[in-house]
């Protein structure tokens, strides 16, 4: 079948660019979900279901696929399903906060198109963890159904942080309102403490406020769901080389189940775009291609550091199945993607998904 990567691209040029951005991205979901609503979703779903080679086992769970979208893309589980049918291993939400909130003010989602990546200032938007929680409770339901009619199911991940207006002494008790809400329907609970788009919030990677942060929202997702919620750290590519083996030090000493590395990046290093143009779009995270090489730097240092059974999930730069399965081999247990997806089209989750099985199947990862 011939790949519609062109028509989505001829689409994306005359179309989207010329879009805001982020009303661009509510238009594609929109879409999603009218399709999946339809039933073509369900075309949709047979055309890009990841082939079983792909299956993976991390976190005490069977994946469909080891790639996966990360989270941003659906900050508030409005469109899990119609994200599940482009063929995705896993979805990540959020970020979810314990109070609904609005986020930065407009404009605060950018293109770079000549580096084909993104600039982003959201800060937080979502409808907080009450609201989440009763989306993801019927999404659980129907997610059962589907997998008992044999249909593709991928795993949910939430990812929490800390509300704005909450002052950093309370992050911890903010961080326990999202994880008492969202940990008995998550399949795993991920903290982020390296966004910079809310202020403060990377103040929590140092390890004398992670160390409190984390044990708690462990205790308090487990007791809330009655089971081990896997629970995940997110680290920003920022962090020096040594702060990173500190935060592995402190995922051994807590027995952590994994890290997800790495969050956008605040350096405008290595770009295309005119530093002008740049300068210009002002402050927020940066994610596409130009993020790969710190991601991997990353993710090999932390390989290193940790053993296998604790997972890594990294993300950061992905564009080709080639790209996922370099991830595998370097160490990670699960890959995630997000800036890719903009531009590249819905497919493109059928591309990474096909190009991976056919590189396993040559013994290639």
């Amino acid at each position: 079948m011939p790949t519609p990567a062109p028509v989505y691209k001829f689409v994306f040029r005359h179309v989207f660019s010329r879009m805001d951005p982020e009303r661009a991205h509510h238009l594609v979901v929109t879409g999603l979900r009218a399709a999946h609503q339809s039933g073509a979703g369900r075309v949709l779903e047979l055309l890009s279901k990841p082939d079983p080679v792909l299956k993976t086992q991390a976190l005490g769970m069977e994946w469909p696929s080891p790639f996966g979208l990360a989270a941003g893309f659906d900050k508030g589980a409005t469109a899990v399903l119609p994200l599940a049918q482009l063929g995705f291993g896993h979805i990540e939400i959020g970020t979810v906060t314990g109070q609904a909130q609005p986020g930065n003010e407009q404009p605060r989602l950018f293109r770079l198109v000549q580096d084909a990546a993104l600039i982003n200032r959201m800060g937080f938007n979502n409808d907080g963890a009450a609201a989440v929680r009763q989306r993801l409770q019927q999404i659980r339901a129907r997610r059962r159904a589907l997998t008992r009619a044999g249909r593709h199911v991928p795993v949910v991940g939430v990812n929490i942080g800390k509300t704005k207006i909450v002052p950093l002494e309370g992050a911890v008790d903010d961080y326990l309102v999202s994880a008492k809400a969202l940990a008995p329907v998550a399949d795993y609970l991920v903290v982020n403490v390296s966004s910079p788009n809310t202020p403060g919030l990377r103040q929590l990677q140092d390890i004398q406020a992670l160390r409190p942060l984390l044990r708690a929202v462990g205790e308090e997702a487990d007791a809330a769901a009655g089971r081990h919620v896997p629970l995940l750290v997110k680290i920003a590519p920022d962090l020096a080389d040594e702060d990173i083996d500190t935060v592995a030090e402190l995922v051994l000493e807590l027995k952590l189940d994994g890290i997800i590395a790495t969050n956008t990046t605040i350096s405008r290093d290595g770009l295309r775009t005119d530093a002008a143009d740049v300068e210009a779009k002002g402050a927020g995270g940066l994610s596409g291609p130009v993020l790969a090489e710190r991601s991997k730097q990353v993710l090999v240092r932390l390989r290193k550091k940790l053993p296998e059974g604790i997972a890594i999930i990294s993300v950061g730069g992905v564009r080709t199945p080639e790209d996922v399965a370099e991830r595998l081999r370097l160490g990670a247990d699960l890959v995630q993607g997000y800036t890719a997806l903009i531009y590249e089209g819905p497919f493109w989750v059928r591309r990474i998904n096909r190009g991976l099985a056919a590189l396993r199947r040559q013994g290639r990862v």
